[in-house]
């Protein structure tokens, strides 16, 4: 294999290591009502386990410490929501349409995992907290209800939620009313504070781990930044915060303000569980301040529970989409402008998707073999000069300097380029990249089957290692994918090692290192990824031994190359090559040798 593809090879390899850690771098009342329609309301009574009030008795509000809970239910064709009395606020959320990985049902939250609540400071110096506060229900037709806590002096905190058909996004609306009498007067802010221990719903808890965190947006920039995935963080965000989300791996709870939160001091913060073995994958908090300096503030929110869809996301209009890791930079537009559109199109007419990856593969390769026709042509070329290479080397000993100038030689001669090797991987690289990413992003390929791989999203696995064996820097499992992936990159570089004879020593040993490495990178990556690298270098070497059996003429390329032999090669100066004898001319120097002119006067 010559040196340029060695290169290429190598820069692909620590690209793809580099990649990886970067963008590790840069996540219940008053009726036993029940409607039952296609966006029905369901109300159940219920016993809360605790509940306390966080103010004090002097206040005149009765509340019943024992206080009891009724669950109110509204559902469309995509989600299933119940709201407790107890604060007013949607205690159990869960996608129709979807299954965990057990196959049981996809439960966003339940009982207490979510939290959304208000904390009001009072005149007398104690506080409310809605979270231990008794709501009444009112239910609006079938798809609204209207949860009213009733405070002294007439004061009143009202959230309103709508579930429209067909939607994964709730309209939820909060209105403090008269509070501006009871509020304390030093401190006229309610503080909202959001939080979520996230359910795992994948295969593996620390898969999840690793891409699960908080989002946010601000309303006057269309960028989207989030808190690290990998570790623990937190982070004070100014004013004027459009979005915030707690973001897992195919799923999403997006908190978003329709009036913008504007006051500074916007808490956000992610922490692993210290007990990494915990069945949940990661505690996300959010805290807000809304102001409340008018005898009634009307907030407007929305919140989204769904899927980290790519279309259903961007068609909120407000860069949601973002939160799904396309990559950076020309990765990223790979992925929107060439793969997606691809994906979705194909997507129309096949379901099976092992079959639209195959399809995928080839109208990729396809779309890169004819701009890069002359390329892979030259590239061919040559793996065919090996006896020539052999001769220059024989010729040329130890002489490293002479035969690298007798190999420049006869490439001219067979017109090939030297970068003929390296170019390819060059120009495949943000594909390589942005397939990196897409795959293991695509819920489209979330529990889909496809040969032995279960579900495409995840890791293939036809072997797991008993009793919690792992091996270092593979894993616990083996990957069939993956070994097929490695076993054809092994094949293609035999190939192109037994059509060159420059690679030889460490340099060759490396290419066969190489997709060993790659081996434990992508043993625990989905499947869907290296079932594409696998046919992606399997079409390479196809269309390699389709140009050499029938583009390319062995028999004439190697008789033009004698005859140009004879030839007299002319190389033709530059103008900066010009320029530069010509000074040195006028300077009294012979630009061959370097020394002064013999005909120079003194």
């Amino acid at each position: 294999m010559e040196k340029n593809s060695v290169i290429g090879y190598v820069l692909i390899f620590f690209l793809f290591i580099g990649f990886y850690f970067f963008s590790k771098q840069n996540q219940e009342e008053l009726t036993n009502q029940k409607v039952s329609t296609e966006d029905s309301v369901e109300t159940t009574p219920a016993t809360a386990d605790t509940a306390q009030v966080s103010y004090n008795d002097s206040l005149s509000l009765a509340v019943d410490t024992n206080l009891t809970e009724t669950i109110t239910t509204l559902r469309n064709d995509l989600l299933e929501i119940d709201f407790s009395s107890i604060g007013g606020t949607p205690k159990k959320v869960t996608l129709t349409k979807f299954k965990r990985y057990d196959s049981s049902a996809l439960v966003l939250f339940d009982k207490g995992q979510t939290q959304l609540g208000y904390t009001i400071p009072l005149a007398n110096g104690a506080s409310i907290n809605t979270l231990n506060t008794s709501f009444e229900t009112q239910i609006i037709g079938d798809s609204q209800v209207v949860m009213t806590a009733n405070l002294l002096n007439n004061a009143r905190i009202i959230q309103t939620y709508t579930l429209s058909p067909n939607s994964y996004k709730v309209d939820y609306k909060v209105n403090f009313e008269g509070i501006k009498d009871i509020i304390s007067p030093n401190n006229r802010y309610a503080v909202l504070d959001w939080s979520s221990a996230i359910q795992g719903q994948e295969k593996t808890v620390e898969d999840e781990r690793s891409v699960s965190t908080v989002y946010y947006s601000y309303a006057q920039d269309e960028d989207v930044d989030y808190l690290s995935e990998t570790s623990d963080d937190e982070e004070k965000l100014q004013a004027n915060v459009k979005w915030v989300a707690f973001k897992q791996k195919f799923f999403n709870q997006t908190l978003i303000s329709n009036t913008q939160f504007s006051e500074q001091g916007t808490q956000i913060e992610v922490k692993t569980p210290e007990n990494e073995a915990a069945a949940y994958v990661k505690d996300v908090k959010a805290q807000f301040f809304i102001p409340l300096e008018q005898n009634s503030v009307l907030e407007d929110m929305d919140l989204y529970y769904g899927p980290n869809h790519y279309p259903t996301l961007k068609e909120e209009g407000i860069g949601l989409q973002k939160m799904i890791p396309l990559g950076w930079g020309i990765f990223g537009w790979v992925n929107k402008g060439l793969v997606i559109p691809i994906f979705n199109w194909l997507n129309q007419y096949f379901t099976n998707y092992g079959l639209i990856i195959i399809l995928l593969t080839l109208i990729i390769k396809l779309a890169l073999f004819f701009p890069m026709f002359k390329v892979y042509k030259s590239t061919a070329k040559m793996k065919l000069l090996k006896p020539e290479l052999d001769e220059i080397k024989t010729k040329t000993g130890d002489d490293m300097a002479k035969a690298q100038q007798e190999q420049m030689k006869l490439y001219k001669q067979a017109g090939v380029s030297p970068l003929g090797g390296c170019l390819p991987q060059l120009v495949q690289m943000p594909i390589l990249f942005a397939m990196f990413r897409f795959f293991p992003s695509s819920i489209e390929l979330r529990q889909k089957s496809f040969l032995w791989a279960e579900d495409l999203s995840s890791y293939d696995s036809i072997y797991d290692f008993p009793n919690g064996f792992e091996i270092p820097f593979y894993g616990d499992h083996v990957s069939l994918f993956t070994l097929l992936m490695t076993a054809v990159t092994i094949l293609y570089t035999y190939i192109n090692s037994q059509s060159t004879s420059q690679m030889v020593g460490p340099m060759k040993t490396m290419m066969y290192i190489m997709p060993i490495m790659f081996l434990g990178f992508f043993n625990n990556y989905a499947a869907a990824l290296s079932f594409y690298y696998f046919l992606s270098t399997c079409f390479t070497i196809l269309l390699n031994y389709i140009i050499r059996k029938f583009v390319i003429d062995e028999d004439k390329l190697h008789q033009q190359i004698q005859e140009n032999k004879k030839k007299k090669i002319v190389t033709k100066k530059s103008g900066l090559q010009k320029r530069l004898e010509d000074m040195a001319k006028k300077r009294g120097i012979d630009p061959k040798s370097g020394r002064p002119a013999k005909n120079n006067k003194k």
